[in-house]
């Protein structure tokens, strides 16, 4: 009898997904901060964008890098809020989804053999990826100091060999809500450089910052703003998070022009074109959404203030600066099976969490809190979440036993 292929038995399945699994099981009440999405709903100019489109007769195939009119949309965003020139006709490539930009840009990057380093606590799918093409990956964990993660060069340094083709890194984060500043950035260039690598910078949180000064709508630093045209870097985004377009399955690459030719002709092979309405509806969201989202990120700094303010009057618990994304990721003192304890949390209390094991080296003994959602759920959420950690049932050792 055929066997399923050993290397996609080798990609492990997502731990976020197994909470999910059981708290969809357990039908209405559980209060659901596991998934990274919004439960805001999509603004209806962008729905109503789409229904034209479809009526307009945007239902066929488009242009494997996706619509002319769409990429032009993304360069001028570009240079707007970052202030950088982009080649629409082959410097981007359109996707479906940040997911799939992730998937052909790290398949146009690795070999079977090759290594892919990636910064974590991260999301899965960016060590799963690389995995999925037969290569390996090293984790360089991200070091917490005065409250903020920062990056570990030495680190990095030891684990590049002469098999490292790749270097991950997400800001704003997902799960921490670290923002790189430009200096980090700087040096991870001028690292992707010295050891000839790919650099990928996954920015589809972009436009979810907090920065100091308080304003609101500014992205935050980019890459591009440091990289040349022949500098050997991608950036992966996506509308799911900044428009509520999780869906949609909308996302696109930037990158030297060699890779997104590459990336546009496997996109053949993989999806085709991102579909046709949902790209119209895309390019309405780059055009008026600006002032839905200064609402959005609002409710979300609210939100996430408030989760800070709860979780450190808890003792044993640090909750580090989140300047970004919708994130948080306290880390408990002693907790050395965060799924167990996320699985135990749902079952007792009906608040769902991502456990910190989700998301590489680094991310054990913690948990990610997504507070994209109404305040109102937030406040039983940290109710509960707060009683539980006070009432001395946790943490849980790996065996599942309590301490």
């Amino acid at each position: 009898m055929a066997q399923v292929a050993p290397s996609a038995l080798a990609v492990p399945h997502s731990r976020i997904r197994e909470i999910a699994d059981i708290a969809m099981s357990m039908g209405d009440g559980v209060l659901r901060l596991y998934f990274g999405e919004s439960n805001l709903p999509t603004p209806e100019f962008i729905k109503r964008a789409a229904q034209k489109a479809m009526a307009d007769g945007f239902t066929y195939y488009t242009e494997n890098a996706g619509l002319p009119s769409l990429r032009r949309m993304i360069a001028r965003k570009y240079e707007e809020l970052h202030g950088v020139s982009i080649d629409p006709s082959n410097e981007i490539v359109v996707t479906a989804s940040g997911v799939q930009a992730l998937q052909v840009g790290i398949r146009c990057t690795l070999d079977p053999g090759d290594e892919a380093i990636v910064l974590t606590p991260a999301w899965q799918n960016q060590m799963s990826i690389p995995r999925m093409c037969n290569a390996e990956v090293r984790m360089a964990p991200l070091v917490l100091q005065n409250a903020r993660f920062h990056i570990d060069f030495d680190a990095l340094e030891a684990l590049v060999g002469p098999k490292t083709r790749l270097l991950v890194y997400t800001s704003p984060s997902n799960p921490l809500g670290w923002v790189a500043t430009v200096e980090e950035q700087q040096k991870l260039l001028e690292f992707a450089r010295r050891h000839k690598l790919w650099l990928l910078a996954d920015e589809v949180y972009d436009r979810l910052w907090y920065p100091a000064d308080g304003s609101l709508g500014k992205p935050a630093p980019s890459i591009l703003k440091l990289c040349t045209r022949e500098d050997s870097v991608l950036v992966v985004q996506s509308f799911s998070k900044a428009y509520c377009m999780t869906g949609w399955r909308v996302g696109w690459i930037i990158a030297r022009q060699d890779l997104a030719d590459r990336a546009t002709k496997l996109n053949e092979f993989i999806i085709s074109s991102a579909p046709a309405f949902a790209q119209r509806a895309a390019e309405s969201a780059l055009e008026w959404g600006d002032i839905p989202m200064r609402e959005m990120l609002k409710q979300y700094r609210g939100n996430r203030d408030f989760c800070m303010q709860a979780l450190r009057k808890v003792k044993g618990v640090t909750a580090p600066e989140a300047d970004g994304a919708f994130y948080l990721f306290p880390r408990i003192d002693g907790l050395r099976d965060s799924f167990g304890f996320c699985k135990r949390l749902l079952q007792e209390t009906g608040v769902g969490l991502a456990p910190g094991v989700a998301f590489g080296e680094g991310g054990e003994g913690s948990i990610r809190i997504c507070y994209a959602v109404e305040r109102a759920i937030l406040e039983q959420a940290m109710v509960r979440l707060t009683g539980f950690l006070q009432s001395g049932v946790a943490p849980v050792d790996g065996a599942g036993a309590l301490r």
